[in-house]
């Protein structure tokens, strides 16, 4: 699984949207876990998104 695919995943799923085909459930989950690029994207996505809602933005 690559970084680019991993995070079109997680974007997909902090957008409340259905992830892309094969990318997703416990490979994507053991990813996440596994690589400090891809939590770390995560986990700003998610502040970011609290962020926007905040500011009315998202």
């Amino acid at each position: 699984m690559h970084c680019s695919d991993v995070r079109t995943a997680l974007s997909a799923r902090i957008d409340g949207e259905a992830p892309p085909p094969g990318v997703s459930g416990p490979a994507l989950e053991t990813h996440v876990r596994g690589c400090a690029d891809c939590h770390r994207w995560d986990q700003r996505a998610r502040r970011l998104k609290v962020l926007a809602a905040r500011l009315g933005v998202g």
